[in-house]
């Protein structure tokens, strides 16, 4: 049985990684350091399960990180610790260079020491993101080799982490790969973010925040697909390269706002059609549209996603529905306020 360690497994995608691997019967060291973004309802389906473990420890620890590397000698390690919300970032950017830049080095470092004093070279698969490749012109994609142009203090961290990453390769020959995702979305996310927020909101009958016009255009996966491209660069991603990870769909906010509405409806949610929307003042910097082409990791990796938006929307909003703990349990004083998420 292979054995991997997830960082940040009581996340969003974390957890539905963990769950994932668990299902494939690898063996899961989960390393969290339980901060607001993590919540134990996330893992409650399989902490008790044999093949799992749970480390309350923050990745800037190096010490007791690389304590944990030599206790179990992992196959591979997935790093999805991170902070990820832009917002919070225009607001504490600190945190984000600590875990997202530092975390990251400490990281590279523990496996350096690691392979220093043992045979073993240990892979690590990291989870960047879209939005290091910044603003993208309409009627474009862009591939792994576009120039990193990112707009936010979240996002100049995972591209400065990228960048470390690449440099550990080519100096070290650290055995990385780096997957660009677009958006995530699915059971487990919190609901600062787009998508959960627009079901909570419409489940406390309140009217949805848009920025701007609601014209911002995303790329979208259901975060189940995502966790299959991951492991598929785990297993067959090259060395020293960047994967894309895209649907090829992208829409803007206002039309995921719509299929939502429609979705409730479906399920006879009743909420009010009064002040459906509530347009905000845009975020500084805020990027208009992402898109990326994903044609090396399905070209190369063999890998398609497998839900389509339609449906996985369908599954996001049915798990909130018949999840509703999962709210009670993300504390008041964690809620973007400025967005009307006070619970």
């Amino acid at each position: 049985m292979k054995k991997i360690i997830v960082t940040g497994g009581q996340g969003f995608i974390g957890s539905n990684l963990v769950e994932f691997l668990l299902e494939k019967n690898y063996f899961v060291i989960n390393i969290d350091k339980s901060s607001y973004s993590a919540n134990p309802y996330n893992v409650k389906d399989f902490k008790k399960d044999k093949k799992y473990i749970f480390y309350k420890l923050d990745i800037n620890n190096k010490n007791k990180f690389l304590k944990i590397i030599k206790k179990h000698k992992p196959d591979g390690i997935f790093n999805l610790a991170a902070e990820t919300h832009v917002d919070r970032s225009i607001d504490s950017p600190y945190a984000f260079l600590k875990t997202n830049i530092m975390g990251v080095f400490n990281i590279l470092e523990s496996l350096r020491s690691f392979s220093k004093i043992n045979k073993k070279v240990i892979k690590l698969v990291h989870l960047s993101t879209d939005e290091v490749y910044g603003d993208i012109p309409k009627h474009q994609n862009v591939n792994e080799n576009y120039n990193y142009n990112p707009s936010s203090p979240y996002s100049a961290s995972k591209a400065a982490a990228d960048q470390l990453l690449k440099a550990y390769f080519r100096t070290y020959s650290s055995k990385i790969v780096i997957a660009n995702a677009c958006n995530n979305y699915g059971p487990r996310q919190l609901p600062e973010k787009f998508i959960p927020k627009i079901i909570f909101n419409i489940l406390k009958n309140k009217s949805i925040p848009l920025y701007g016009k609601g014209t911002n255009v995303r790329e979208w996966i259901y975060v189940r697909d995502n966790c299959e491209a991951l492991l598929k660069i785990f297993l067959k991603g090259k060395i020293g390269k960047n994967y894309n990870i895209g649907t090829g769909k992208r829409v803007k906010n206002l039309e995921i706002v719509k299929n939502i509405f429609n979705i409730a409806k479906k399920n006879k949610i009743k909420f009010s059609n009064k002040n459906k929307f509530k347009y905000v003042k845009d975020r500084p910097g805020h990027d208009e549209r992402y898109a990326v082409n994903s044609s090396r990791i399905r070209k190369e990796l063999k890998w398609r996603q497998k839900t389509s938006l339609t449906e996985g929307l369908n599954k996001t909003f049915k798990w909130y529905v018949t999840n509703k703990k999962f709210f009670k349990l993300v504390s008041k004083k964690n809620i973007n306020k400025r967005f009307g998420l006070k619970i």
